[in-house]
């Protein structure tokens, strides 16, 4: 789940220390629990794959993701997070993120981003991906393609001795670069054994500015890229964003921790279905 672009971010808890910048420098055991976490994410994500189909409500998908959490003996994050009452948020075609499941019934070509967060032992796996029910077309498979490699390329920043900015500026780069745009009202997030902390990631920015990159961190990293306009507005449910123009957005999701010489993704999908590669078959 995206964090607000915004100042205020949640902080305050036992495992590792605090950076100068209130970023939470986690211990090299801490690692595992993140792994097993963000494995779980994905591995439910994988088994939705099949589920994600033309004529299927998304309430219908929530549903099953709630069951393959509590199968596992997790818990979901999300149910009863500021009052949410969902194991997921199902964003379909518009709709940059926080989409709220419900009886609507996907049609051929929908696009959805799918979010997942678990707790597993006290550790969050947060993590999403795009889904498309049938078969895309072409401009909603050129923007899912753009927004997974933005993501990508995000990654691939994220050594000690980066910074921040880099990160949002390598995503930056690539989206604009194809004719997209950033959205900028939400962002990434530390995450650990709670749900959102230090720092907010933006996916957007200049190179070498922002807190430099650390050993010990974890956060999300979760471009939300638009063919349109980056505007957004929330509606009346007070937790769905779109598109003010209403046009096509995407977003994938990782959750990372920095090494000594780079990062580890804690999200990978297990069975390699993150990209939706299968939906060209």
């Amino acid at each position: 789940m995206a964090a607000m672009n915004e100042n205020a971010v949640i902080q305050g808890y036992g495992q590792g220390r605090l950076n100068r910048d209130g970023i939470r420098i986690h211990d090299p055991e801490d690692f595992e629990g993140m792994r097993v976490a963000g494995r779980l994410a994905a591995q439910i994500l994988d088994r939705v794959v099949p589920l994600v189909t033309p004529g299927v409500a998304t309430i219908e998908l929530d549903s099953a993701i709630h069951d393959m959490i509590r199968e596992a003996g997790a818990k979901s994050a999300t149910v009863g997070y500021k009052g949410y009452r969902h194991a997921s948020c199902i964003s379909i075609n518009h709709v940059v993120c926080h989409g709220i499941p419900s009886e609507k019934r996907l049609r051929e070509g929908d696009i959805l981003n799918i979010d997942v967060t678990v707790i597993v032992d006290g550790w969050y796996g947060d993590t999403s991906r795009m889904y498309v029910a049938g078969k895309p077309s072409r401009k909603a498979e050129r923007l899912i393609d753009i927004t997974h490699d933005c993501l990508m390329e995000g990654i691939a920043a994220v050594r000690p001795g980066n910074t921040f900015g880099d990160i949002g500026a390598a995503i930056q780069r690539h989206a604009e670069g194809h004719r997209c745009s950033v959205v900028r009202d939400f962002c990434g997030h530390g995450i650990g054994r709670v749900f959102h902390s230090a720092p907010n990631v933006l996916h957007y920015g200049r190179p070498g500015t922002g807190p430099v990159l650390e050993p010990g961190m974890f956060f999300t990293i979760e471009p939300m890229i638009n063919i349109g306009r980056a505007e957004t507005k929330i509606l009346d449910d007070d937790w769905t964003a779109v598109t003010r123009d209403r046009s096509l957005s995407a977003q994938f999701e990782h959750a990372v921790g920095v090494t000594e010489d780079g990062c580890e993704i804690f999200t990978l999908s297990p069975a390699g279905l993150f990209h939706p590669t299968w939906a060209r078959d």
